[in-house]
């Protein structure tokens, strides 16, 4: 799509970044100290933390990826939210207390707390700064996918005003301000999307399309002259052109079905829809084709609705949809053509499984499981999750704090269903990039709505960025120099070392957010939990529960449960096709690796302990 900035969007993001950074300087004066830069001192309210809490989990991943989803593939979208919902089971009944109880300022704190290992001290560290980068990776992505619209800025300009916004923030006020960031930007986020999801209701549904919402159409083959033909995975394309312009069609029997089409010439031109880009021939998609009322009788509109009604009449109405697996991609004399191919879906089969996760088949049943296993594996295992429970005040305020996210988080993705479904049917979706729909969904009810959730969501990146860098930090100076290598510093020096590594950390995230531009967010962020849950959770449940848990046993599972589920997804299909190579020839058809380095991760911890059970010969069980 072509985006154009707009004066007023511009100045409210403007002036929500300023008030982000203000607040920034303002609380760097309460991070001098160590603990202060860290854990906030330990200080924060635990209502004000609860929806911190929310405020980071309700990343890039939640508000872009999770509404992305649900807007291309329907109900297969909203399991993702199921999934990292169900997680906080997990922190709430065994994380919380215990993570509080038996740590200072980082993870690593509470896995050594009666160890003193320098194995687990290593190994902790570098799982925490892994799982950052993995979690940084859609955060970035997210923040260049906003920028663009918002500001009319290339995507690498975006995640580069990301990266040094963070970096101030961190650098200047650490645990604190971030805190207050995602307090801020998550109540904003619950606020605002509630608003959408009621303005979605009160306009109910209409196979009436938007003059801005690309609708194909269908001709006669006969009634063209064409200019190539290409076949494609049992599907063929033909080049058309009209009015001077050439654009690619679908061949349907005796028929032609008008399709999008990007193409980079020979000569190295981008043409949208045969022309270039600014001559906005490239639209929005998505619409419905067809709506029916109780009875059966066509109708179209149903007006203002009810939520059961909502879902009632999508269940009763066809939809063209753009999905993201049925793009294709081949060359024509030298020409690369992609093609986003439409495809029409009866609303009662988005409502149901099927559209994303093939379980019909047995890898796509495997890999459905092993995403779910690491999202509710994953949330009790998140570095920067774990790191908020050490910045309140004590266990109670812990599980109080975690009770209040769990509520906030579960409201938010109940809305996240009206807004997916919204985009879907109201003809927003940039068909480039699904992690828009959102944001382009409120901008159908209006620019200063548009501008302020573009500018939430864009906190919303900061805030979780942020925590992550912030979790970074703490491995590298506290973890790793202060303990493992024993460099014996000043609270000064800790910090100091903190935000360098806070500088580092960040010039990194920018290199990868730029690196995996186009990729969902929300699937993205499956990758970092499955490392999460794979590095970190095994230590954390055998360490409560199981009394022969020994230091050897915990830093050789988080190391093989982390090089395993890296392992699996650097030679995924996923990751061939970001290669550039072909998906079929990836070394195995597993894209999500928690079903086999989770359990392995169990495994080793248990043979490795029993193996060295005299290491824990007056040792005292803390479960």
């Amino acid at each position: 799509m072509n985006y154009v900035a707009n004066p007023i969007a511009i100045a409210i993001f403007l002036t929500f970044v300023g008030f982000v950074l203000g607040m920034s300087f303002y609380y760097a004066r309460k991070a001098k100290s160590a603990e202060g830069y860290f854990a906030a001192g330990g200080t924060i309210h635990w209502f004000v933390n609860g929806i911190a809490f929310a405020g980071d989990y309700l990343s890039a991943a939640s508000f872009l990826g999770i509404c992305g989803l649900i807007a291309t593939m329907g109900y297969d979208g909203f399991l993702y939210s199921i999934g990292y919902l169900a997680g906080w089971i997990v922190a709430l009944f065994v994380v919380a207390e215990p993570m509080k109880r038996l740590g200072k300022y980082t993870f690593t704190d509470a896995l050594d707390a009666k160890f003193n290992s320098k194995g687990i001290q290593l190994m902790a560290a570098i799982s925490t700064l892994a799982v950052s980068l993995f979690y940084l990776i859609p955060q970035m992505v997210g923040a260049g996918v906003l920028v663009t619209p918002l500001l009319g800025l290339p995507h690498w300009v975006g995640v580069i005003m990301v990266g040094a916004i963070v970096i101030t923030i961190v650098a200047t006020a650490g645990m604190t301000s971030t805190t207050y960031v995602q307090f801020l930007k998550g109540g904003l986020l619950i606020i605002f999307s509630t608003v959408i999801s009621v303005m979605v209701l009160n306009k109910g549904l209409s196979t009436e399309t938007r003059p801005e919402t690309f609708v194909p159409r269908i001709i006669a083959a006969s009634s063209v002259t064409t200019a190539a033909t290409v076949e494609y995975h049992d599907q063929t394309f033909v080049k058309v052109v009209e009015d001077g312009l050439a654009n690619w069609w679908i061949v349907e029997g005796d028929q032609l079905l008008e399709a999008q089409s990007k193409v980079v010439t020979a000569s190295g031109e981008t043409l949208y829809n045969g022309a270039p880009k600014a001559d906005n021939k490239f639209k929005s998609v998505g619409h419905l084709t067809s709506l029916t009322d109780e009875e059966g009788n066509e109708i179209t509109e149903t007006g203002r609705v009810g939520i059961f009604k909502y879902f009632a009449s999508i269940d009763r109405s066809e939809v063209v949809r753009y999905p993201k697996d049925n793009i294709a991609k081949f060359d024509d004399n030298g020409d690369h053509v992609k093609v986003f191919c439409p495809v029409v879906t009866k609303g009662s089969d988005l409502l149901v499984p099927g559209q994303k996760f093939k379980t019909k088949t047995p890898i796509g049943k495997l890999n459905f499981i092993s995403l779910m296993l690491a999202l509710f594996c994953g949330t009790a295992s998140l570095p920067h999750i774990l790191i908020r429970y050490y910045t309140v005040p004590s266990q109670r305020d812990a599980r109080k704090s975690t009770i209040v996210a769990i509520a906030s988080i579960g409201f938010f993705y109940v809305l996240t269903l009206f807004l997916g479904f919204g985009a879907m049917t109201l003809g927003v979706i940039d068909v480039e990039s699904g992690n828009m729909s959102a944001p382009l969904l409120a901008k159908a009810f209006g620019i200063v709505l548009f501008s302020i959730i573009s500018a939430i969501a864009f906190a919303t990146v900061l805030g979780t960025v942020s925590g992550l860098i912030v979790a970074a930090s703490g491995a590298v100076a506290h973890d790793l120099m202060d303990n493992y290598f024993a460099i014996k510093m000043t609270d000064t020096q800790k910090v100091k070392a903190g935000k360098l590594t806070a500088v580092v950390v960040g010039i990194l995230a920018v290199g990868l957010g730029i690196a995996f531009k186009g990729m969902n967010v929300s699937f993205l962020v499956g990758w970092a939990f499955a490392v999460a849950a794979s590095a970190n959770l095994p230590s954390i449940i055998m360490l409560l529960f199981w009394p022969k848990t020994t230091a050897k046993g915990i830093a050789w599972s988080i190391g093989v449960g982390m090089v395993s589920a890296l392992g699996i997804i650097l030679t995924s299909p996923s990751m061939y096709a970001q290669y550039g190579l072909d998906k079929a020839t990836a070394l195995h058809t597993l894209d999500n690796p928690g079903i086999i380095s989770i359990p392995l991760s169990f495994i080793v911890l248990i043979v490795a302990s029993l193996m060295t059970q005299k290491d824990n010969e007056g040792l005292e069980y803390i479960g």
